[in-house]
Order: structure tokens, then sequence, then C-alpha cells
């Protein structure tokens, strides 16, 4: 790598750190809208936990986006910047161009993406109204009783159920 690319690089991650650490949010207070929670309604409660918690990631991506920042410009000062820390072989500079805070090469860049795996809240809500709890000790709905509940009314008018179902529904 030559001295000009390196000096380029070295910009970058100075402006890039300097742009994140202005970003991040210095006093460690979760913001509420509300003064008392007693009144509130719990699904207020629950949209500013969802909040908070949705702040509380982007902050801890922040914090972690300053320290690889920042071991990139370490490893430029003592001379191993651009290396591969698994094999020790040159990384492209076409990859330090496109992420200046790599530290591996693209053989050994993690691959490993987990796009498998669901919400924990799927494993208890099911994904039809037949049996909606699985776990021992929970209600379950046998006889699928939204059928019945639905025979009382529901925000469906008239041409949104098919002609069939009308007769069954008005009975």
């Amino acid at each position: 790598m030559r001295q000009k690319q390196l000096n380029k690089l070295k910009e970058q991650l100075t402006k890039e750190l300097e742009d994140v650490k202005s970003r991040l949010h210095t006093d460690k207070h979760l913001e509420t809208t509300e003064l008392s929670n007693y009144d509130n309604h719990p699904a207020d409660n629950a949209t500013d936990l969802t909040d908070q918690n949705t702040e509380m990631a982007i902050e801890q991506h922040k914090v972690d986006e300053v320290e690889q920042l920042e071991s990139a410009l370490n490893a430029m000062e003592e001379g191993t910047y651009g290396k591969c820390e698994v094999c020790g072989e040159d990384i492209l500079i076409e990859r330090l161009e496109a992420l200046p805070m790599a530290r591996t090469c693209i053989d050994h860049a993690n691959h490993d993406f987990d796009t498998d795996s669901r919400p924990s809240e799927e494993a208890i809500l099911g994904s039809s109204t037949e049996h909606p709890v699985k776990d021992e000790g929970g209600v379950r709905d046998y006889e699928d009783s939204f059928e019945d509940v639905e025979k009382f009314g529901s925000s469906d008018t008239p041409q949104d159920v098919d002609k069939d179902d009308q007769k069954d529904l008005y009975k």
C-alpha cells in the first residue's frame, strides 16, 4: 500500500471517528414522554420502552463503531494496518477503501449472517388462531372461538365478507 493511499484512508478514518463521536450522547438519561406513568395506557409505556431500547441499541452501535475506528487508527500507528489479523496477508486496497476499518481479508471476513433465527416472541405466539399458546399451563383455544365471537360482530362490512359467509354470519 502506498503512503498516499494510507494517508487518504487515515484521513477518512479520522473524519469518520470525529463524526461518530459527535453523534454520541454523553448523558445516560433516557427520555420519556410522560412525567408520571400512573395514568398512562400500557401501550404508551410500551412505546416509551421500545424507544428507549432502540436508542440504547443505536448508542451501543456507535460505541462499537468508535472502538473499531480507533483500533484501525492504532493499527496504522503500529504499522499493522492493512494486514489480515487471521492470516497476515495484505488486505486488498479495494476492501480498505470500501471498509477502512476492516481487520481481515475477505476470505476471513465474517460471512455467517444469522438469517434463520426469529424473534423469541414467535416461540410463544403462533401464526395461527387455531392453537395460539404452545407451552403447558397456558390457555388453548381448541374450538377456534374466534369464529364464535365474530358472529356477534366485527369491523367487516358486508362487502368484505363472501356471500356464502354472510348467510352464516347473520343467522
